[in-house]
């Protein structure tokens, strides 16, 4: 596992991005000194994957702010905050850890008194590596508590990417299958190449290569007819949003898959951190999704393949529904579907017993 590249860092006054647009062919990063730039890598998908884009904004809300904070007042710096929060929060709306990365932040800011806007400033920077390092724990956690479904299941598919490259290290839907492997598993991973923007070609396959685990890459729209053939036992990929019902929004396309899980009755699994559980929301039809541009779906990697004006919707994510799901890979155990709604009162830590 380490020698995967980084999705994100942080060295004294900069927040250095893995510019995943480049991947597999380049590893470049995007070396962001100011809010605007960090805000252009979210937006842009330099960094992506919920819980990493969650990590680069509560950087980016202190990244440049060191520089002539002095001379201002407490009150004028949380002030700053405030807009820098809101400003972040609008890169992308569908994913719930960018807004709980950055309130999480600004909870920093608005507790307790602050003997000036340096000290404020070091307590955020603090609070900022606190979640980058969170995260990392939450990822081992993760794949523990994944690891008996991908022992009873070893031949998986997943879709887009939910590795190393999408947190700090290790991944949500991928931890489990890195830690079986690490354990001389055998296991085989079916990787949807996931259009329009194929993540699942350029980054998932690119990283369990990495990690020498078998992996073969399908399109899209091969997932049905490599099920009919029995070569897949469980689905398992990672998730943007779950809401209280259980209902989760991740890439486009991860709908179809549940679909065809109910239909050849193969286990379908979301994996995320409980971060990415907004028990605020509490139904997928209140989830926002987020639309993009029409260059992404009428060309691949700059070369055209549609007539420039053609009409095009460009849904980033879908939202599957709870009842077509089997289970929830957590930081905090297991969660079976049957166990919903979600609260916040599941335990923290692993508390896996048995696979659903």
């Amino acid at each position: 596992m380490n020698t995967l590249p980084i999705s994100v860092s942080w060295a004294t006054g900069v927040v250095r991005i893995l510019d995943q647009r480049q991947l597999p062919a380049r590893e470049t990063y995007l070396d962001c000194q100011n809010i605007e730039q960090v805000f252009d890598a979210i937006k842009s998908l330099s960094v992506r994957g919920a819980p990493a884009i969650g990590i680069a904004a509560a950087y980016g809300l202190v990244v440049g702010l060191e520089e002539g904070i002095s001379a201002r007042s407490v009150s004028e710096v949380k002030a700053m905050l405030a807009k820098r929060r809101d400003y972040l929060a609008s890169a992308r709306p569908t994913a719930v850890n960018l807004v709980w990365a950055l309130d999480r932040m600004m909870a920093v800011a608005s507790a307790g008194s602050h003997e000036s806007g340096p000290h404020l400033i070091e307590q955020l920077i603090r609070e900022a590596r606190s979640i980058h390092s969170e995260d990392r724990a939450s990822c081992i956690a993760i794949g523990e508590a994944g690891l008996e479904i991908v022992k009873r299941y070893p031949n998986l598919l997943t879709h887009c990417n939910a590795g190393s490259l999408a947190v700090s290290e290790l991944g949500t839907a991928l931890a489990p299958m890195y830690l079986a492997h690490q354990l001389g598993v055998k296991i085989h991973v079916y990787v949807d190449e996931t259009r329009p923007l194929l993540q699942g070609a350029r980054l998932t396959a690119f990283e369990l290569g990495r990690a020498g685990i078998s992996r073969t890459l399908i399109t899209d729209n091969m997932a049905a007819h490599v099920m009919s053939l029995g070569k897949v036992d469980a689905v398992i990929v990672g998730a943007d949003r779950v809401t209280a019902n259980g209902d989760a929004a991740n890439k486009i396309g991860t709908l179809n898959l549940a679909i065809l899980c109910q239909y050849y009755k193969i286990p379908f699994y979301f994996a995320c951190p409980w971060s990415t559980i907004d028990l605020t929301t509490q139904s997928g039809d209140q989830i926002i999704i987020e639309e993009r541009g029409s260059d992404e779906v009428t060309s691949v990697n700059g070369h055209m393949t549609a007539e420039v004006d053609t009409p095009v919707f460009n849904p980033a994510f879908d939202v599957t529904p709870h009842e077509l799901v089997t289970g929830y890979i957590t930081d905090r155990g297991l969660i079976a579907a049957k166990d919903i709604p979600l609260t916040d009162s599941v335990e923290k830590g692993p508390a896996v017993k048995k696979v659903v």
